[in-house]
């Protein structure tokens, strides 16, 4: 049987068909294409927002190629200090992060139970 890497809760698989890196990448890796499956704006618009917020990425955009198709297109283009590859895979980190800090938050919140609620 297969042991899964370090990283990876045994419940969870790995999809490797997820995020595919797209032909037309730069030589030098500083500029890439991506497709990721099953994906919509909710994700497109926060990675993007993320990744440009790395200093070492001179581009990142988004598109959805077709609304009945549940695939989002992702450009990268650095300033060559980094990979676009990396740039990816520091946007996803930085954005799962910064789920689990609001989550974190939101839940603390909850459970202090110092809110008002009103009825409509």
């Amino acid at each position: 049987m297969d042991e899964a890497p370090e990283n990876v809760e045994p419940e969870q698989e790995l999809d490797l068909e997820k995020i595919k890196l797209l032909p037309g990448a730069s030589e030098d890796g500083s500029a890439a294409s991506f497709q990721i499956a099953d994906e919509d704006h909710t994700l497109g618009n926060s990675l993007r927002y993320i990744i440009m917020k790395n200093p070492e990425v001179e581009f990142c955009g988004y598109s959805i190629p077709h609304p009945s198709e549940t695939k989002l297109n992702l450009r990268i283009q650095t300033y060559g200090a980094i990979t676009a590859v990396e740039a990816l895979h520091q946007g996803l980190d930085n954005l799962v992060n910064l789920c689990a800090h609001i989550e974190e938050k939101f839940s603390e919140k909850i459970s202090e139970g110092k809110f008002k609620t009103e009825e409509p």
